[in-house]
């Protein structure tokens, strides 16, 4: 039997979930960089701030 896999049956993607050491994110935000898109880089440091918390991020920023 074939079954079809749809895409709205994919798990959902989240790139936040990716960035679970400092090693990953400086990796990641370093390869956006290279690209030099400034709307991916916005995306980028959203997907940080979600990883590392909006609480620890105010925290370390003072």
């Amino acid at each position: 039997m074939n079954k079809s896999i749809c895409i709205r049956d994919l798990p959902e993607f989240d790139m936040a979930e990716q960035l679970q050491i400092e090693e990953d994110i400086a990796n990641y935000l370093s390869l956006v960089m290279e690209d030099g898109d400034i709307d991916e880089l916005n995306r980028a440091l959203g997907y940080v701030a979600k990883a590392r918390g909006m609480t620890q991020i105010a925290n370390d920023s003072g």
